[in-house]
């Protein structure tokens, strides 16, 4: 590796190698000749004079990339798809003529960038049902765990851990459905000329209506697509781009909420994320344990959200149809979108796979505030052993309040139960109270609403992907 000019992180530290190859310049070179491959099996099985000679000398240098010949000769004319047509031609001397005919650059540029985001988009459907599948798990492995949940982070009434874990999984499958139907929607942009027209075809088949509504139809089922976008400028539209980093912008947000929740647990003891055992968490405090992954899924996810922007920007600024002022920013925004999404979802798989909870300070924070949520049934039980509801609300007010001081002025423990049980008006005893103190009982429905939630919805998600479970992240810093 060189150490003296800029490395991307993305590559160094984020992104799985699987998903660097797929924005590499391999990739982008072997789909350009593939789709130079079909474009002219597609022009011979409509007529033109094209030879199966010539076709078997393509197919024979479609991976052998000669990029120093390439690279030679952009110097010289300075465009790039013409320097690898010209370096197709000198491996392939007798198709050399017929390589690129009737095309227009955007045909291996544009069609290739749709190739290359729908593999990659097919990886982060792999990695995001992962994630999906691990918190599914992780929910119903904790789904009658009781915790104290949280409205304006100031404690509100209980939940179970696995309840929790629910509404971020619930967000990653709303992700999974946006993801799926921008997939099942990609289309090519086929071939159609420099301004969309498909001009140039009507020179080559002499005006031929019917051969020419084939092309498209051909060059697609030969590269693996259902279809092609029926219009187009030079290119396909930008907006595009955009739907497919808007996906990636959603996942980066459920991830980012997520990792926001671990990172305050965390803070809390309740939970912790993965630790190795020479694992540093600060240079100058060695007791601490930072919940350094959170906090990288976090960083990435809004470099994601911030990057789905560009895409949106530049489809809005497109003129007519084609300017080129979109080249530049897409090499950049798209690859990197992914790349750090796929860091991201590695993170998300190593933190939710390794995910350490702690019960018994889970118990001990929750039964300090117990007694204040507690106290309904409680006014309720004094009720029926004859006492006023009215002046029982009163008391308990007035209690509540003197037990709230105790804690935050006096540095007490919260003693509500006892207050009440010295007050004559509820006729109840401490050992009463405390037959009420058990958290189960102020859950609700959550672990039937978890079991409910994984059946009905999750369960069937993964069933129905179940080729694409079994995939463990490698975190590389």
């Amino acid at each position: 590796m060189s150490t003296d000019v800029y490395q991307s992180p993305l590559s160094e530290r984020y992104a799985s190698k699987e998903m660097q190859y797929i924005f590499s310049q391999d990739m982008k070179f072997r789909t350009w000749r593939k789709l130079w491959i079909a474009l002219a099996e597609t022009e011979k099985e409509l007529g033109l004079p094209i030879t199966e000679e010539q076709i078997a000398e393509l197919k024979a240098h479609a991976e052998d990339i000669n990029y120093d010949v390439a690279k030679a000769r952009e110097k010289e004319v300075r465009h790039d798809v013409m320097s690898h047509v010209y370096a197709y031609g000198v491996q392939c001397p007798k198709a050399k003529g017929i390589i690129h005919l009737g095309a227009t650059s955007c045909y291996v540029g544009d069609n290739t960038d749709i190739i290359v985001m729908t593999e990659a988009l097919r990886l982060i459907k792999k990695k995001l049902v992962n994630v999906m599948s691990e918190l599914a798990d992780f929910a119903d492995k904790y789904k009658a765990q009781p915790t104290l949940a949280f409205t304006h982070f100031q404690p509100a009434q209980p939940t179970t851990v696995g309840k929790r874990a629910t509404l971020w999984l619930q967000e990653f499958s709303l992700d999974l459905e946006d993801l799926e139907h921008v997939l099942s929607n990609m289309k090519l942009l086929g071939s159609k000329g420099t301004t969309g027209t498909q001009a140039s075809f009507l020179e080559l088949f002499d005006g031929n209506q019917e051969k020419i509504d084939k092309i498209d139809p051909m060059i697609a089922e030969k590269m693996g697509f259902s279809e092609c976008y029926p219009v187009s400028g030079q290119t396909y539209s930008r907006k595009v781009d955009t739907r497919v980093l808007n996906v990636l912008a959603g996942i980066a947000a459920s991830a980012h909420k997520m990792s926001n929740d671990i990172r305050l647990l965390q803070h809390l003891k309740e939970v912790e994320e993965p630790f190795e055992k020479s694992q540093i968490g600060s240079s100058a405090m060695a007791y601490k344990r930072n919940p350094m992954r959170s906090e990288r899924i976090a960083s990435l996810s809004r470099y994601v959200m911030i990057d789905a922007l560009n895409p949106a920007i530049t489809s809005a600024t497109q003129w007519f149809e084609r300017t080129l002022d979109d080249s530049a920013n897409k090499r950049l925004s798209v690859p990197e979108g992914f790349l750090a999404t796929d860091g991201i979802l590695d993170l998300c798989l190593n933190v939710v796979d390794g995910l350490v909870v702690y019960p018994k300070v889970i118990e001990k924070r929750l039964m300090s505030e117990l007694p204040f949520m507690a106290t309904e049934n409680i006014m309720m039980d004094a009720v029926k052993a004859g006492g006023d509801r009215q002046e029982l609300h009163e008391r308990i007010r007035e209690l509540s309040m003197e037990a709230g001081r105790n804690v935050k002025v006096e540095g007490k423990e919260n003693n509500l139960l006892e207050l009440i049980a010295a007050d004559a008006a509820f006729n109840l005893s401490l050992e009463d109270l405390q037959k009420t103190m058990d958290p189960a009982k102020y859950v609700g429905r959550s672990k039937e609403q978890v079991d409910a939630f994984l059946q009905k919805v999750i369960r069937p998600i993964l069933e129905e992907n179940r080729e694409l479970l079994g995939v463990k992240a490698v975190i590389h810093v």
